[in-house]
């Protein structure tokens, strides 16, 4: 799943309180990736293997200085198409403290977005249907921001949402029985 529990949410009820600044757990939520960089680098490798092959034909003509700089603008262009469609700055980070939660987003434009809220005053909300998507997920205090709700890995699978809902809410309840 793309998503990261520190320590593991399971252990929660045997770690002891901590008076330190350091958080109890911290979950690390991205969304999925379709090409790692191993797969990236294995793109254009391919891309220039393959486009070297009909340009090593024309070596020492004209011919060849025009196609190699098709090839070389063809694989500019995919290196940059590859990198803005990667959404690797496009996650969130859950810090959880006994006495403070942290909700951290950041865009895909690497803008910073913070929410913070007592976790003994925080619901959680799934909804199935009728939210921007299928079994929507969001946090909501109502000593915070006016009682805000705000939304948690919109960009993960319903599937996900729903066992990331489940394991909230055991951290939560473990966090409020303290």
């Amino acid at each position: 799943m793309p998503y990261e529990w520190t320590p593991d949410h399971q252990t929660l009820g045997t770690l002891p309180d901590q008076a330190t600044t350091e958080p109890l757990i911290r979950l690390d939520i991205w969304p999925h990736r379709s090409m790692p960089n191993a797969g990236f680098k294995a793109a254009i490798w391919v891309m220039f293997l393959a486009g070297c092959l009909p340009v090593l034909a024309f070596i020492g003509t004209a011919a060849f200085w025009v196609l190699l700089a098709g090839l070389l603008i063809t694989l500019a262009a995919l290196w940059t198409a590859l990198r803005l469609s990667d959404r690797e700055r496009l996650r969130e980070e859950l810090l959880i403290w006994p006495d403070k939660v942290i909700l951290t987003h950041w865009t895909t434009k690497n803008l910073r977005k913070e929410w913070q809220a007592n976790p003994y005053w925080i619901k959680l909300h799934l909804r199935a249907e009728g939210g921007p998507v299928n079994q929507y997920l969001t946090l909501y205090s109502s000593t915070t921001d006016k009682g805000r709700a705000v939304e948690l890995a919109a960009f993960l699978s319903p599937e996900e949402r729903q066992t990331l809902h489940q394991n909230l809410t055991y951290v939560l309840s473990q966090l409020k029985s303290r």
